[in-house]
């Protein structure tokens, strides 16, 4: 994936930090390869609130782009037919 462990540690742990991702135990585990991260309450909050943002964002891009796309047609349509 082209992150580092040590980038991902960073980030997991600011995750963990901001209460968003619930890992307890991880240094005591023996099997830290088959640890789950739980994702708390209000972690699940925020995500629902980043997905929200997301669907937004993606709306507005649909809409942006089939005006666009609306816009070419009609230009395509004004056009004088090329003669062979």
């Amino acid at each position: 994936m082209g992150v580092s462990l040590g980038k991902v540690n960073y980030c997991v742990s600011a995750l963990i930090e901001k209460g968003w991702v619930k890992a307890r135990n991880f240094r005591n585990s023996n099997n830290k390869l088959a640890y789950a991260y739980l994702l708390t309450p209000r972690g699940i909050e925020q995500k629902a609130v980043i997905t929200l943002h997301f669907l937004h964002r993606k709306v507005a891009e649909y809409e942006s782009l089939k005006k666009e796309i609306a816009q070419l047609r009609r230009e395509v349509d004004q056009m004088p037919e090329a003669k062979p």
